[in-house]
């Protein structure tokens, strides 16, 4: 049994760690693609939430992540790749995230998260110290523009996350961590 989980967990790590990979080989095609991403992102957000535009620029930053998410019974692992930006200084500081977690569930699930920072303190913690923890429950059944997904909106300690489901097919319930951290090799 032992053989079989541990089995299963290095699948799932493999499996999220090369959907967290930014297309390009070189760190100049890698945060391009990044900043790209971030603008595919924002362009769906703002049409399904058009107020969001003006609580971004008006913030004092935000970040962009897409993240990749596999659920199996009772373990739940993701990894991903964003950039936060600040608008006072027009600042792009490009992280990493990885996220692990337990609780029921089964899927795998592609999605993107925006973070809005109301307090430079809030956007300097989150890049300097990059913590996060949740209980997350969702459901997303969706492949292309094809189906559906609920995700949410929160708001916290002075940010607003709103979150987009991209595709995948989950069914999770999950308490998990997730930390965010500087790419040494992008910045």
């Amino acid at each position: 049994m032992n053989k079989i989980f541990l089995s299963l967990a290095l699948v799932l790590i493999t499996l999220t760690a090369g959907c967290a990979n930014t297309a390009g080989k070189s760190p100049a095609e890698k945060r391009q693609a990044i900043l790209d991403m971030r603008k595919s992102v924002l362009g769906e957000l703002y049409s399904v939430k058009p107020d969001v535009r003006s609580q971004i620029s008006s913030a004092k930053g935000y970040a962009v992540f897409s993240n990749a998410n596999i659920n199996l019974i009772f373990a739940s692992i993701g990894g991903g790749h964003g950039v936060v930006h600040s608008n006072a200084t027009g600042k792009n500081t490009f992280m990493k995230m990885g996220e692990a977690g337990v609780g029921l569930g089964i899927g795998v699930k592609d999605f993107r998260v925006v973070f809005v920072f109301h307090s430079t303190d809030a956007m300097t913690q989150f890049v300097d110290e990059g913590w996060a923890f949740g209980v997350n429950a969702d459901a997303a059944a969706k492949a292309s523009e094809k189906g559906g997904a609920i995700g949410g909106e929160a708001t916290f300690d002075n940010i607003t996350v709103y979150q987009l489901t991209e595709s995948g097919l989950a069914l999770q319930a999950t308490v998990k961590g997730t930390k965010f951290w500087k790419d040494s090799e992008l910045n």
